[in-house]
């Protein structure tokens, strides 16, 4: 994360550059990204962006591989495990049956043709009315229209009230479609949060609206900045944990 100028929520706060490369674990060709940073030992991460990989200057590529090797098991199975995440958020195919969700519920696609259009949830579908229910095209534009008018009903009652229990005045507010975060605040005041929030758990969804109004009063991630978000939402660490969970949601 950026301070002073910028403050993200992003799903990690890692650098982002590097060198991409391909080693063989097993049977598998895994890409990853190089990293070379200040530090003593080799580190490893996945997430939404696939497998990191930090390590000093004075390693050889031969040593980074030959941790890789040693890790391979994990390495392989995290990766399978996010890629499975990313299938079962959101509908690949946009068919009657096709897997999505919905505060933070799991529900089926069920597509039904109408002359009017319109969506309805319940506690099993999401009931899709259509006037061309076999059009994939229209039929996802539509859906996610609706989910991001959704997303923005949420999030501007719920930063208006953050805002007002951190005596701030009620900052802009705007929808965005990043695929790194869920939100973010600038110098100016002005709120970013991800559409996605809709997708999110209510809980989950609120601490990441706490979360970005916090830096209408700290715009950094100092003991104060985290002191604001706690005030906000007693307990945001479990929310905090939880939400890693989710961060392929981003990528879907």
């Amino acid at each position: 994360m950026k301070p002073v100028t910028r403050a993200h929520l992003t799903p990690d706060e890692h650098v982002r550059a590097g060198q991409m490369r391909r080693v063989m674990l097993g049977t598998e060709a895994v890409a990853y990204r190089l990293v070379r940073a200040r530090r003593r030992t080799i580190g490893m991460q996945i997430d939404l962006d696939g497998l990191t990989v930090r390590a000093p200057r004075w390693v050889t590529l031969s040593e980074i591989e030959a941790a890789l090797t040693e890790r391979a098991t994990w390495i392989v199975r995290t990766l399978a495990e996010w890629r499975a995440r990313r299938r079962d958020v959101y509908p690949r195919v946009w068919q009657t049956g096709a897997p999505i969700y919905y505060r933070g519920e799991p529900l089926s696609l069920a597509l039904f043709p109408a002359r009017r259009a319109g969506i309805r949830a319940d506690l099993f579908d999401l009931t899709v009315l259509h006037p061309a229910p076999g059009d994939e095209r229209k039929v996802a534009g539509y859906v996610t229209d609706w989910l991001k008018d959704e997303a923005l009903r949420l999030v501007a009652t719920r930063v208006q009230g953050y805002a007002l229990a951190a005596g701030r005045d009620d900052p802009p507010v705007k929808l965005t479609n990043a695929r790194s975060e869920w939100g973010s605040c600038n110098q100016r005041g002005e709120i970013r949060l991800n559409w996605r929030l809709i997708q999110l758990p209510p809980r989950l969804a609120d601490y990441v609206v706490a979360h970005e109004v916090a830096h209408l009063v700290e715009l950094n991630h100092s003991p104060r900045f985290w002191a604001v978000v706690e005030r906000l939402m007693p307990g945001h660490a479990a929310q905090r944990r939880a939400l890693e969970e989710w961060t392929a949601l981003l990528a879907a």
